[in-house]
């Protein structure tokens, strides 16, 4: 499938705005993909937790997992379903809270010039055809649209938030993924 960005938004994403975000700095062009995931409860792919969560609407009582991120106000600019259905929840060329502290060859805050993929999915969990499809797809499109981005400017959450972060996690593809974007 071809993807196609339209004023920062993906024309094929069903949009679901998030107020956790900003502008980026001024001048600051988008030069970095970070791969996540992320499932709530952890490991549970179904329902609309993960959308709720984005979007400051999510019942931190319906869970107990939910305690331990009570209030935390974060985002990503688009989430790939397992279904490969995609969600996008924060424009690409505003500043979403996914990357947190981190560091890229050098330049600290991550999300300033970077955009944040989730993938429902947990470090260990195989991730689905359909899922690698839209993201090779998505990552097509992206380097397209920003010229400042590449192939060699992709990376894991783990990768710029060492110790801290460890997604995408092992069971990732990432020569899959690569070997796809070479196609």
């Amino acid at each position: 499938m071809r993807y196609t960005v339209e004023q920062g938004w993906l024309r094929e994403a069903r949009r679901a705005p998030s107020p956790n975000y900003g502008l980026r700095p001024a001048g600051c062009a988008v030069q970095l993909l970070v791969v996540h995931n992320i499932s709530l409860p952890p490991r549970c792919y179904s329902g609309d937790c993960i959308e709720r969560f984005f979007t400051n609407r999510l019942d931190w009582d319906e869970h107990p997992y939910f305690e331990e991120i009570r209030g935390v106000q974060v985002s990503a600019h688009l989430l790939i379903r397992r279904s490969g259905e995609l969600l996008q929840f924060v424009n690409f060329d505003d500043r979403a809270w996914h990357a947190g502290e981190s560091c890229f060859e050098g330049r600290s805050n991550c999300n300033d010039f970077s955009i944040g993929i989730e993938l429902e999915g947990a470090d260990d969990d195989p991730y689905t055809d359909a899922q690698y499809t839209a993201l090779s797809g998505v990552t097509h499109c992206l380097i397209e649209h920003y010229p400042d981005m590449s192939v060699q400017k992709i990376v894991g959450h783990s990768d710029v938030a060492p110790g801290r972060k460890t997604d995408p996690g092992p069971a990732f593809d990432w020569q899959r993924y690569r070997r796809q974007l070479s196609e």
